[in-house]
């Protein structure tokens, strides 16, 4: 350890958040695609006035929000190194793996040798779909046929996701996060990122997921940031999906939360509490409600939202504490197609202190993993990763 600059990280993923497209997004489908920028000119500009003032019109022109001649925050973009456009790729990157192969997708469906040894393995009558799919539509279409015959629903997307669907009530809750890790193992022999168990209750025609999703991802091929913190002492606490991404490793506290507004709500009272050490959090709805689902307007509008939350974060934050905004991947709300957008995502450092001396330009970062780098830092932690420049001497 050496001395610490701050006593507290908080970290914040806007999940999907994204800010324009990287040279490479033709070879991803993704030319021109621009969350951000999309999503506010279909809102008929956004209205942010906290994030403007921190410094995100700095980084690229988004209608609505002018450049600020002297942000209380410093600001930039991340390009993303590794190969892919998925939330594990964004995340594993932001701590520290450069993941070099992009985890195999299986738009058409996952084999039926696979299928079979599913069946057999989960003790299951059959499934139930195993086709791209949107989870709120496919419970809809097949929720039914589920309840009546206890097959599972499996569905995929453009990503690396193995997705099962039960109903908590007639097929159990248990069960089913028992069935997903069956598929669990059966992914580890394909590399397949992750595998959900999305449960859902309800009856015909009025089927709905509940706030019991769990995520079961592939191991971590390295160690990451927040297992260096833990080692040198440090707390390390996930909100909502976060730990799962990384297979729970690096964080000594799991705090449950389903949206944007518990998250929050979660990340809030973190801030009450005295500690040392990283609090990470994704706010998951950008992507799951409104990206996926090519909701632009809803899309802006959510984001209007959490600029409104920033002032009671920002007041409750300490002198020696240090908030980075970012982004895992885009997910333009605009774009063709349902999948995620390869593209820059935002980067903005806000501490009292940038606020008093006025922040600073970071421009464009060559990694993710840049991010992860200054909060070893920031924090005093010797321990490098394998990828990453921080830029904690430029807030």
């Amino acid at each position: 350890m050496t001395a610490p600059l701050y006593r507290r990280v908080f970290l914040l993923v806007l999940d999907s958040v994204g800010i324009g497209a990287m040279p490479d997004a033709a070879r991803f489908g993704d030319e021109g695609a621009h969350t951000l920028g999309h999503a506010a000119r279909a809102r008929g500009g956004l209205k942010v006035p906290n994030l403007g003032r921190m410094g995100l019109g700095n980084i690229d022109p988004i209608d609505g929000v002018p450049r600020e001649a002297h942000p209380l925050a410093s600001f930039g973009k991340c390009a993303e190194l590794s190969n892919g456009k998925d939330t594990t790729t964004g995340h594993w990157e932001m701590a520290g793996i450069h993941v070099k192969q992009p985890f195999p997708t299986y738009y058409g469906g996952f084999p039926p040798e696979m299928m079979e040894s599913f069946v057999r393995e989960a003790q299951v009558p059959g499934y139930l779909g195993n086709i791209p799919a949107s989870g709120t539509e496919i419970i809809q279409k097949l929720g039914d046929e589920h309840v009546k015959t206890g097959k599972p629903i499996v569905y995929t997307s453009a990503d690396s996701v193995f997705q099962i669907a039960c109903h908590e009530e007639s097929f159990g809750l248990d069960r089913l996060y028992g069935i997903c890790r069956v598929a669990r193992k059966l992914c580890d022999e394909r590399g397949v990122a992750r595998v959900i168990a999305r449960p859902f209750v309800g009856s015909h025609g009025k089927y709905s997921r509940t706030g019991n999703r769990k995520d079961f991802s592939v191991a971590l091929p390295e160690e990451v940031m927040m297992e260096k913190l833990l080692s040198a002492g440090l707390e390390s606490v996930s909100i909502g999906k976060v730990a799962s991404i990384y297979s729970d490793k690096g964080f000594n506290r799991l705090l449950k939360a389903t949206n944007n507004r518990e998250i929050l709500a979660q990340v809030k009272s973190e801030l009450r509490r005295d500690f040392r050490g990283l609090v990470f959090a994704n706010l998951v709805d950008f992507d799951m409600l409104y990206g996926h689902r090519r909701n632009a307007e809803g899309y802006a509008a959510e984001i209007e939202w959490f600029d409104g939350e920033l002032p009671a974060i920002l007041s409750a934050m300490r002198e020696d504490d240090l908030l980075i905004l970012t982004a895992d991947h885009g997910n333009d709300p605009t774009h063709p197609g349902s999948d995620h957008t390869r593209e820059y995502v935002p980067l903005v450092a806000y501490s009292k202190r940038t606020e008093k001396n006025g922040g600073r330009d970071l421009g464009t970062r060559s990694t993710f993993a840049d991010v992860g780098q200054t909060i070893l830092d920031a924090l005093g932690v010797r321990q490098r990763q394998r990828i990453g420049t921080s830029f904690l001497e430029a807030l």
